[in-house]
């Protein structure tokens, strides 16, 4: 039985639990999909995901309500966790235009910065080349971050715009700047689910 965490604090999250859903049907696996806003909710988790939405007040509730130290201590001990968007930012370990009351996990080797693609009149949609599958994915992209240097080679590219990175993983962790839960593709968190099987 897989148990997978959306943080519901601020952003996208009911698109990310039904992506999950949709994802561990896809992959012939049963489990549960949580929307998680407290501490406890987090016994028996197999993997969490932190969703788009604003890094600034992702990262204040989190801290508030406790789940920032226990989401870093166990995606330290090798919890699968993916972050898109504002996610991403959440998981960096450099974060350039962040907030000086911001705080990161800091479990991604990577340096992004936080509102690169400008606006939200600047959101766009493109496909993205995939390390993982053949066939382009959908990429959305809303207000992203763009990651811009990789810090060492545990990280790993597998999600390209072009020829820039939009997506990466570090073992247990992956990274995105653009919103996979916002097309009916699940590729990405079957992907990211097969972590935690």
């Amino acid at each position: 039985m897989v148990k997978v965490g959306v943080i519901g604090l601020q952003g996208d999250v009911g698109e990310h639990i039904e992506a999950a859903r949709n994802a561990l049907k896809n992959l012939g696996v049963t489990g549960e999909v949580v929307w998680l806003r407290k501490p406890g909710q987090l016994e028996g988790v197999s993997a969490v995901i932190i969703p788009g939405g604003e890094s600034t007040t992702i990262s204040k509730l989190m801290v508030k309500n406790g789940l920032f130290e226990s989401i870093k201590k166990l995606g330290g001990e090798g919890l699968p966790i993916m972050g898109t968007c504002a996610g991403l930012i959440m998981l960096s370990k450099e974060v350039i235009g962040a907030t000086p009351e911001q705080r990161f996990l800091g479990l991604l080797d990577v340096r992004v910065n936080r509102n690169a693609y400008g606006r939200q009149v600047d959101s766009f949609e493109a496909p993205i080349k995939l390390a993982f599958s053949d066939e382009p994915f959908p990429g959305v992209f809303i207000r992203a971050p763009r990651i811009v240097e990789l810090l060492n080679d545990k990280v790993r590219p597998i999600a390209w715009l072009g020829d820039r990175v939009v997506g990466v993983e570090a073992g247990n962790v992956i990274g995105l700047e653009f919103h996979p839960e916002l097309t009916e593709d699940t590729r990405v968190h079957e992907y990211f689910l097969e972590k935690a099987l």
